[in-house]
């Protein structure tokens, strides 16, 4: 167990959630903190995705978590364009169907809020570039699932683009106050109990 090492990061924009460098210009895991040789992160968010990326050597959790079976929720407060309705809101809530791959998948049920203000988030680097013309939003969407771009998938499916994502939530492990880069290291009883494997 001692050998185990635990950290969670809060993955800034334009960070690919991987070690290596496939071209000159990527920004990768490596550039914000000296991780050990043999860590990954589970699961990935995409290069525009933020937030919380937990990143491990232990298998025996990276497979729980990435099992769709065990259906651990995951948390993202979504920035879109436009201001979804009752209906928009109820479909994302209910599943939609998206294409992934060249096939059509049906989403699982989600748990889908509109925020009534913008939720308390750092500022993007690089902002996120607004239509003066077409108002926004925040939602908050909590899923048991983690299909490629899902939830960029979802909200284009109901016609409200993503403007910014960020994943706040894996479980009951958060991002708390974890600034943009930052990286954490975690005991095991603290993240294998805030991930409910204990």
């Amino acid at each position: 167990m001692s050998d185990l090492r635990y950290y969670i990061l809060n993955k800034p924009y334009g960070v690919l959630s991987q070690f290596t460098r496939e071209h000159p210009d990527h920004r990768v895991l490596g550039d914000l903190y000296d991780f050990p040789g043999d860590v990954y992160p589970v699961g990935r968010l995409d290069k525009d995705s933020e937030g919380l990326l937990i990143i491990t050597n232990d298998k025996a959790l990276t497979h729980r978590l990435l099992d769709p079976k065990f259906e651990h929720p995951r948390t993202y407060w979504v920035q879109v364009e436009g201001v979804p309705d009752r209906e928009a809101l109820s479909q994302l809530r209910k599943g939609v169907a998206i294409r992934i791959k060249k096939q059509t998948y049906q989403t699982r049920p989600a748990r889908v809020e509109l925020f009534t203000s913008p939720p308390a988030l750092p500022e993007r680097d690089p902002p996120v570039r607004f239509r003066k013309t077409v108002p926004d939003s925040w939602l908050s969407i909590q899923l048991t699932e983690g299909r490629n771009r899902q939830v960029r998938r979802m909200c284009a499916a109901v016609g409200f683009p993503v403007l910014r994502l960020v994943r706040t939530q894996i479980q009951m492990l958060t991002l708390g106050n974890l600034a943009p880069g930052q990286v954490k290291t975690l005991e095991p009883s603290a993240i294998l109990r805030k991930l409910g494997m204990v």
